[in-house]
C-alpha cells in the first residue's frame, strides 16, 4: 500500500487509484482500486467464507458497542482514536471460544471468557499502573450489583505520574452490565441474551484529592441503580481510572491528557 507524502491531499478515487485517511494514522494513502463487487461477497458460493466472518464480526462490534455506549460517561477523556476496533478484537476472541453454533453463528459469550476483558486499557499508550502506583484493591458482592474500590492511605506526589500542572485528581470506579450476544436469525442480527440489563450503568467519583498532601484511604462504592438481579448471561465490568485537575481560585479544570481508564475485574 503507498502512502502519499505530497502537499496534494484529498480522499477519493483518480482513475485506478484510491486516496484515502485510516483512523489515528497521520498523513494519506493510497490503493490500487478493485476486487469483488458488493453482489459478488453477498451471493457468491466462494465467498461464503467472508459472509460468515462478516456476520460474527458485526455481532463482535456490536457487543462491543454496548460496553462502549454503557462506559460513554468516562471514556471521553480516557481512550485512544483506536479503542473501537481494540475492543471489537478482544470480543472476537471471546466469540472464537464458542463451541456450540455453526461457524458464522457463534456467540459472542463474554459470561464464560471474563478473562479476555482484564486488564484492557482504554489508551493503550498510557497505562494506570504506570500513573497510579498506590495501593488498592477491588470488591464486589455476592449479587454482583455493588463493588468497591478500596485505596488505602498514600502520599499522592510519590506515587503518582500527574500532568504538570496538576494539583488534585479524582479517582473513578464505574460499573457496567454486559450481557451475551447471541445471533437472532428472525431479524438477522447478534441481539443480547438479556436486553433488560445490559448497558447498566454507574459511574462513581472520589473527591478532589490533592497532590501534594498525604491521602489517608478511602472506600468508593458504586451501586448498579434498581438493584438488578443479574443471571448468569451477564458479566459485570469493573472499571477503575484517575483524572487530573488544576485548581484555580476554586474551580476545578481538568486536564485532557494524562487520564488512564481500565478494567480491572469482571464478574
Amino acid at each position: 500500500m503507498a502512502r502519499q507524502k505530497g502537499l496534494m491531499k484529498y480522499i477519493g478515487t483518480i482513475g485506478d487509484v484510491r486516496h484515502f485517511k485510516i483512523k489515528g494514522q497521520p498523513g494519506f494513502y493510497a490503493g490500487m482500486v478493485g476486487g469483488p463487487t458488493a453482489q459478488q461477497v453477498k451471493t457468491a458460493p466462494e465467498f461464503e467464507r467472508t459472509r460468515e466472518n462478516m456476520n460474527e464480526f458485526g455481532g463482535c462490534a456490536r457487543t462491543g458497542k454496548s460496553l462502549r455506549t454503557a462506559l460513554s460517561q468516562v471514556m471521553s477523556k480516557m481512550a485512544d482514536s483506536q479503542v473501537t476496533g481494540r475492543l471489537t478484537s478482544v470480543m472476537k476472541k471471546i466469540n472464537l471460544e464458542d463451541g456450540t453454533e455453526a461457524r458464522g453463528y457463534r456467540k459472542v459469550e463474554v459470561s464464560t471468557q471474563r478473562q479476555y476483558l482484564i486488564g484492557f486499557e482504554f489508551d493503550k499508550k498510557l497505562s494506570i499502573n504506570g500513573v497510579f502506583n498506590a495501593p488498592y484493591d477491588v470488591e464486589h458482592n455476592v449479587d454482583r450489583n455493588e463493588a468497591d474500590f478500596v485505596v488505602a492511605a498514600f502520599n499522592p506526589a510519590e506515587l503518582i505520574s500527574a500532568p504538570a500542572g496538576t494539583t488534585h485528581f479524582r479517582l473513578i470506579n464505574a460499573l457496567a452490565v454486559l450481557s451475551d450476544f447471541s445471533f437472532n436469525p428472525t431479524t438477522g442480527n447478534y441481539e443480547p441474551d438479556d436486553a433488560i440489563n445490559n448497558e447498566l450503568n454507574v459511574v462513581e467519583y472520589s473527591a478532589y484529592i490533592p497532590l501534594n498532601a498525604p491521602y489517608a484511604g478511602d472506600t468508593i462504592s458504586a451501586v448498579l441503580p434498581g438493584a438488578p438481579t443479574l443471571a448468569n448471561n451477564v458479566t459485570v465490568v469493573q472499571c477503575i481510572g484517575i483524572e487530573f485537575f488544576q485548581e484555580v481560585n476554586g474551580n476545578y479544570y481538568p486536564f485532557a491528557s494524562g487520564n488512564c481508564l481500565k478494567f480491572e475485574d469482571a464478574f
